[in-house]
């Protein structure tokens, strides 16, 4: 049943994905797009998000569905096959703040799993209600300071709404806490994720060698980890310097990467380092998120 209940999370979460709230794009943003604790929001991208494309017969179906589903939970208020089936229609359907009221019900009934909470924050955000899904990600970082979604989604929002300085200072605090968070609890906060979503954020804010010098603190933790290495590649290609600086990054990030994430980062190689939102190769590289390992980020291939 858990894992049923990530898949029904990946599917609800691309299909806000492409619905476009994020802003920035998944591929470029190496804290997120391989982070070996694998969040598991992303994954294969289904459904979508646009009411104008969902043909007429299908959406009268889905209408249908949706009155039928309304019905069940005017029953069963507590019902999370429902509630989580309204959610998927309603999304497809594009009417986003339809699907607020359910998730907030999900995220009541089941604070055990925090992705209803990021979920409902991202749906927040969609529908312009930026200070609710602020609150709602902070609400669940101070729960748990390593939610690595929630730290995602709330440095991208800052950056989105101009804050850097605040959305550095979120992710420093969060590094400031592992030391005693994980040695409390092993692997709390993945300190190597969190400095790669630093090091992201510093690259928007052309804060270049901060980055370059946060991604060799992670390459140096860890040399198989190919992450580091793939994000100055990147860095470096989209300065625009020469390539024979990035091609042997990239040519290393590759040979460090399991065989998974190899075609990925050739294309990566090859193409232009962002990607649109909702974008084919920004789905492959949440379905990579959503599968991947700490050992295969270690560079167990």
């Amino acid at each position: 049943m858990a894992r049923k209940r990530s898949n029904w999370a990946v599917k609800i979460f691309l299909a806000v994905c492409c619905v476009g709230f994020l802003g920035i794009s998944i591929a470029p943003m190496l804290g997120n797009a391989f982070q070996g604790s694998a969040p598991d929001s992303y994954g294969s991208a289904q459904g979508g998000g646009d009411a104008a494309a969902v043909p007429e017969g299908e959406r009268q179906q889905l209408e249908e569905q949706a009155k039928g589903f309304e019905l069940v939970l005017q029953r069963e208020p507590t019902n999370r096959t429902a509630l989580e089936s309204l959610i998927e229609i309603k999304l497809q359907l594009g009417d986003i703040e339809a699907s607020i009221e359910p998730l907030q019900k999900l995220s009541e009934l089941s604070p055990e799993n925090p992705d209803y909470q990021v979920l409902l924050a991202q749906v927040q955000q969609q529908t312009g209600d930026r200070e609710a899904a602020a609150q709602t990600y902070r609400t669940l970082i101070e729960k748990q300071p390593g939610n690595l979604k929630a730290l995602q989604s709330l440095s991208a929002l800052l950056m989105q709404e101009n804050r850097p300085t605040a959305a550095v200072s979120l992710l420093q605090d969060t590094l400031k806490l592992a030391p005693d968070a994980n040695e409390l609890s092993p692997g709390n906060i993945d300190v190597a994720a969190v400095k790669l979503m630093l090091g992201e954020v510093y690259t928007q804010q052309n804060r270049v060698d901060d980055a370059i010098e946060i991604y060799d603190e992670v390459q140096t933790d860890n040399a198989e980890d190919f992450r580091p290495v793939l994000a100055k590649a990147m860095v470096f290609k989209n300065q625009g310097r020469d390539s024979g600086e990035y091609e042997p990054l990239f040519e290393n990030a590759a040979a460090l990467a399991p065989a998974r994430y190899k075609d990925q980062i050739e294309q990566l190689a090859k193409g232009p380092v962002t990607a649109p939102v909702g974008s084919d190769a920004q789905a492959e590289a949440a379905e990579a998120v959503e599968e991947a390992t700490p050992a295969e980020v270690g560079g167990d291939n």
